[in-house]
Formats: structure tokens, C-alpha cells, sequence
């Protein structure tokens, strides 16, 4: 399923719902990162110049900008609700709604923050189908906000429940089911590496059972170290789940490695392990394989990492 079709009506909504001035900056405001926050810095090549884009590092980008992105959307529009005065206050909490986007609108939506006594917050984003409107309304997405010593640059966590997003609205989500965990700590303290990682597990709407890990952590230099593994069929002509791993790590200048891993399911007792380095300019310097999917080529000493590594999941 994805994030954007969950949630597009629900920013939609947000906006249509006629809030016209906006409120500075407030603690809660602060706590919560900006969708900017956790937006992929992996260095990036506009161009392929003399030689070949190296594979991995494409991959590494397409994935890391695509679920980075998927956690910023959320972000995106928790925040852009919050820039606005609370609908209602209760002694610490703090209701945005209920409100819909227009008559036609299959369901409407509140986001509700509790602030803590230890200065965090807990805030959940839910939703009531107008069919059923006696269920009540239901968590879709639920989170935990820790502030940071800078605004926006805290920690904490947030979980989508897509079976509940699929009870509130099923005209403007797909059938996918199952549940995506967030957890961020976007602060560099003490020279650690802001850190985004997430699982997931579900049936998408074909019925086919999977999941996924992935972690992504940038350090203050802008090098960084990415991480995937999938449990999923990978192979078009095939039934069976095959398990994929990933990692890239890359230095400050671009320069960087992946190492990957491929078994199980419809490859059998076939076990594939590849490795790939990348230049400064992001063309292969070395590749080889465990079973000559690819020529090896290139020298392993170019390597800006001279070992391989898997993610440790």
C-alpha cells in the first residue's frame, strides 16, 4: 500500500478544513522532524559520464530515496496539521478535527498529541469511515516524539496500521495489509550518525506475503552506511520467497561499496553473492559475483572499503 494514497486525503482534509492562520513555533511543533529531516543525502550523479553508472549504487538510491520519502510523507503532513491551533484542548491533549474533504469524502480524520509529563509526546492520527461511522474511530498511524537540542531534530518512532487504513477508507487506499514500523533518531550527538530504520511485513494485493528491514544512517560528513534485506518473490517466473541483502556503505566524497546476498525460494540451493565498488563520480571501479552472473572486472583495491558486510538485522 502505499503511504501516499493513505495519505494524500487525509492532507487534503487537513487543508480543506479551513484553517487559516497558522501558529508559531510550540513545543509540540518543535518535536516532531520536518520531512526535510529525513530526506536521503546519499550523494547523487545527474550524469553517466565515461564508464557505467554502478548498479548498486542505483539501487542503493532508487531504495533509500523511496522509503525515506515514504516516512517524510507522513511526516510532512503531521506536521503541515500542527502548524495550525488545535481544535480542542483537554489538559495535555491536543485534537486537530475531526474533519473530511468535502461531502463526497469517504471518511474523516483527527490527529490527537498528548504531551507528557517527561516533555515527549504521543500523537496518533485517526480515522472513521463515513459507511461505518459507529466503529469509531480507529489508530492508523501512531507515534512517540522525543525533542532534540535542535527543533525538528529529535528522536522517536511511529508505526501505519494499513488493515486499520483499509477499515477507514478502502475507496482511496489499495488492499495491501499489514503494518510499517519507523524509528529515527535524527541527531548527530557526539559524533553518532543520524539514523532512520523500519520493517515491514504484510500481504500485498495480489496475496503475496512479504517483508523487509531497512536502515540508513548518515554521519555528520555525509558519508553513511545503508542496510536492506527482503523476504519476498523476487523472481517473476517463480512462486517461492527468495531472501535479498543489501548493504552500501559510501564515503563523504561518493566513493563506496555494496555487498549483496541472494537465496532461498525459487533459486534453490543456489546461493549468489556479489559485490560492487563505485568512484567518486559513482562508475563501477569492481564487480564480481559468487556464480559469473557478470564478468569480474576492475580492481579490488579500489575499493573504498576493502571488506564485504551484510546487514545485521
Amino acid at each position: 500500500m502505499s503511504l501516499r494514497h493513505v495519505l494524500s486525503p487525509i492532507l487534503a482534509a487537513a487543508l480543506f478544513a479551513g484553517c487559516v492562520a497558522t501558529q508559531e513555533d510550540t513545543p509540540i511543533v518543535d518535536a516532531l522532524p520536518t520531512a526535510d529531516s529525513v530526506q536521503i543525502k546519499l550523494p547523487e550523479s545527474t550524469a553517466r559520464s565515461i564508464g557505467q553508472l554502478a548498479d548498486y549504487y542505483v539501487l542503493t538510491r532508487q531504495v533509500t530515496r523511496d522509503l525515506n520519502a515514504g516516512a517524510a510523507w507522513v511526516l510532512l503532513v503531521v506536521n503541515a496539521i500542527v502548524q495550525f491551533p488545535a481544535t480542542s484542548v483537554d489538559g495535555d491533549v491536543y485534537t486537530w478535527g475531526p474533519w473530511s474533504d468535502g461531502a463526497l469524502a469517504p471518511a474523516e480524520w483527527q490527529l490527537v498529541v498528548t504531551a507528557n509529563d517527561d516533555g515527549t509526546y504521543d500523537w496518533e492520527l485517526d480515522g472513521r469511515s463515513k459507511t461505518t461511522p459507529e466503529d469509531g474511530f480507529l489508530a492508523v498511524i501512531t507515534g512517540h516524539a522525543v525533542p532534540g537540542d535542535t527543533p525538528h531534530r529529535g528522536s522517536g518512532d511511529f508505526a501505519i496500521d494499513f488493515d486499520a487504513g483499509e477499515q477507514v477508507d478502502a475507496v482511496d487506499n489499495t488492499p495491501d495489509t499489514g503494518v510499517v514500523e519507523v524509528t529515527y533518531d535524527l541527531e548527530n550527538r557526539d559524533g553518532t550518525a543520524a539514523s532512520l530504520t523500519m520493517h515491514a511485513e504484510g500481504v500485498d494485493s495480489l496475496g503475496n506475503p512479504g517483508s523487509f528491514d531497512y536502515s540508513y544512517a548518515e554521519n555528520e560528513d555525509g558519508s553513511g552506511d545503508f542496510q536492506f534485506a527482503i523476504d519476498a518473490d523476487l523472481e517473476d517466473n517463480g512462486s517461492a520467497a527468495e531472501e535479498a541483502l543489501i548493504r552500501s556503505r559510501w564515503l563523504d566524497d561518493g566513493e563506496g561499496r555494496a555487498d549483496a546476498l541472494l537465496s532461498g525460494g525459487d533459486l534453490g540451493d543456489i546461493e549468489v553473492q556479489a559485490s560492487e565498488c563505485w568512484d567518486e563520480q559513482f562508475r563501477r571501479s569492481y564487480y564480481t559475483d559468487s556464480v559469473g552472473f557478470e564478468a569480474t572486472e576492475g580492481d579490488a583495491a579500489s575499493c573504498a572499503f576493502d571488506d564485504v558486510a551484510m546487514p545485521e538485522f
